[in-house]
């Protein structure tokens, strides 16, 4: 990275204060310590935008640097006062009156915690840790219902996640505190799941309602008949009227994403199919063909057909 402060910042030296704030939050993100573990290089690069911004953020300051007066380290390169704080070796680097901005307001926004500068050779800024993000598969049935998952986090911990009832497919759970750890005695982060919940092969969502497919026979649809349904909350019992149709939708009330909060309890709706035998035998040929010749009709009529 160039020693030039502007260069460190990816800016030019007619950016507005705000653009050098923009650009500043958006580097310090990117190559923070805590979000960057065991990485000396963005360590240094981090160091580098911090200097950078200590001083072009101060209106003084970077009319001295523009002007010549100091360098890029803040030293005074005709007098002995910035020089003589760079090497003063009580001094903290990121907490000079002198030398360095105050980073409380950028830290908070950045990371949701308060920054602070202590006196010389004190504690440092304090921040929140970084959130981190996982993603977590559940069933069908987990996600309608919900469930207790246990999970391993890459450190090795185990943790045990709660997923409400009515969770949709890429919805996003928070488990505060749960993230990286905080700096210099700030808050931990919190962790971040994002739910996938797996296609079921009987059921489907449309909102909180709960949508299937039930195949009956002939003799169900023409008749009626008393069935057995299933649900996600296990089978239940339902009434076939007589003369229903391929088509026709039944409602279970009460039988979808269960209730919580203000939220009422969704519907299942069952949509009925009408399956012939494998193989119609000959009597149910030869009673339909003589059905047929005193009640034929044109299923397709008015249908486009």
């Amino acid at each position: 990275m160039s020693d030039d402060l502007y260069d460190a910042l990816g800016v030019t030296k007619k950016a507005t204060a705000d653009e050098i704030r923009k650009a500043y939050r958006a580097l310090a993100k990117k190559y923070h310590p805590d979000l960057n573990p065991g990485d000396k290089e963005a360590e240094e690069t981090f160091k580098k935008i911090q200097g950078a911004y200590g001083i072009l953020s101060d209106e003084e300051k970077r009319k001295q640097y523009d002007a010549g007066a100091i360098d890029a380290q803040g030293n005074e390169r005709q007098h002995g006062y910035y020089r003589e704080y760079a090497s003063d070796p009580g001094a903290h680097p990121y907490q000079s009156d002198a030398g360095y901005a105050d980073f409380g307001d950028v830290f908070s926004d950045l990371f949701g915690g308060r920054a602070r500068g202590g006196a010389a050779g004190g504690e440092g800024f304090r921040m929140r840790g970084g959130d981190v993000r996982y993603t977590l598969a559940v069933t069908f049935e987990e996600a309608v219902l919900g469930a207790k998952k246990r999970v391993t986090m890459p450190d090795g911990k185990s943790l045990d996640i709660t997923i409400p009832a009515g969770q949709r497919d890429g919805q996003m759970l928070r488990l505060r505190g749960k993230g990286m750890p905080g700096h210099g005695g700030g808050p931990a982060g919190d962790a971040l799941i994002e739910v996938h919940v797996a296609p079921h092969a009987t059921f489907r969502r449309d909102g909180d309602d709960i949508r299937c497919d039930l195949a009956i026979g002939l003799h169900e649809a023409v008749l009626g008949a008393r069935v057995t349904v299933p649900t996600v909350g296990g089978s239940v019992a339902m009434t076939i009227p007589a003369g229903s149709n391929s088509g026709d939708t039944l409602r279970l009330r009460g039988k979808g994403v269960p209730a919580a909060g203000s939220r009422a309890a969704g519907d299942q709706f069952v949509t009925l199919r009408v399956v012939l035998p494998a193989k119609p035998d000959d009597s149910l040929r030869e009673f339909l063909a003589e059905w047929a010749k005193e009640h034929a009709y044109d299923p397709r009529k008015g249908k486009g057909g």
